[in-house]
């Protein structure tokens, strides 16, 4: 009896432990933006940017060769900035935004100045025994990884690789329509997850050197388009050496599944909440007519 109330002990120290490395925080950050990057894109960086002072001010940092140092002088002052875009050089991650972030917008020595404010909770991490690496294609070539560019009209493929056996899944967020759509498993493949074999480099939107064990007739083809002069979209890559549930998806008049933009956010954190062995990666997309 003594050893099972000093086993039930452990597991509440643990469990306390554990909702101890979630925190609701609030940040500040100004961003001197190029004079060449539009109002939305200096208002996403500053919004990113926020979020990972956040995270670093409230659990640290952790120095990798990915980390950047950003020195800017306006109007006299020195500032220094370390951060880093995906948000892998800080020991947390941002789970969900309380609100809406505010901005302010001003203009300083030829600068777009971003001031953003921002609410939202955060989760303490540790180090994931998760990895995989994607490389991202245009019309069947290697495109730069920090810099996913492409046309109206260009094919997007994607290969994917993990040290691990898995299970994954791909959203493609159409930003100006508000909308996440599930581009991975396949329209036609009945599973909710697309199972990963560890080692094995895959295709993904391609019916060329691709690893997929399914027939090429199911495999979907990705030909982006863009209505307007630029567009700026992404793509979630949820990855679990164990299965997970997924959100209640949707289909449209083109047989593709989605939700709506916030239902996506808040089934995303939900996920960021509850499972410790999930990695997330974003990947920002330009696309340019």
């Amino acid at each position: 009896m003594k050893r099972q109330f000093l086993l039930i002990l452990s597991l509440l120290q643990i469990m306390i432990g554990y909702s101890q490395r979630v925190a609701k925080v609030s940040a500040t950050y100004t961003y001197y933006a190029p004079e060449t990057m539009s109002v939305e894109e200096a208002k996403r960086v500053a919004l990113d940017r926020a979020k990972i002072q956040a995270i670093a001010d409230e659990f640290g940092t952790i120095v990798s060769q990915s980390t950047s140092t950003i020195v800017s002088n306006i109007n006299g002052e020195t500032d220094s900035h370390f951060f880093s875009v995906g948000g892998s050089d800080v020991k947390g991650e941002w789970i969900e935004t309380i609100g809406e972030p505010v901005y302010n917008i001003s203009f300083a020595e030829h600068h777009l100045v971003i001031k953003c404010d921002v609410k939202g909770k955060i989760k303490e991490t540790t180090p994931s025994k998760l990895h995989f690496e994607t490389t991202f294609l245009r019309n069947g070539q290697t495109i730069p990884s920090s810099n996913i560019e492409y046309s109206n009209g260009d094919e997007m493929s994607m290969q994917f690789q993990s040290s691990t056996n898995g299970f994954l899944i791909l959203f493609f967020l159409v930003r100006n329509a508000d909308v996440a759509y599930r581009i991975l498993p396949y329209r036609q493949d009945s599973n909710t997850l697309q199972q990963i074999k560890a080692n094995i480099q895959y295709t993904f939107f391609s019916k060329v050197n691709n690893n997929d064990s399914k027939n090429t007739e199911y495999i979907d083809e990705f030909i982006l388009t863009c209505d307007d002069k630029v567009e700026r979209d992404a793509i979630y890559a949820i990855f679990s050496d164990n299965e997970y549930s997924v959100p209640n998806l949707k289909y449209d008049s083109n047989g593709l599944l989605y939700l709506n933009l916030q239902s996506f956010k808040d089934w995303l954190a939900r996920v960021k909440r509850t499972s410790n062995d999930t990695l997330i990666k974003t990947y920002e997309l330009k696309i340019t007519n």
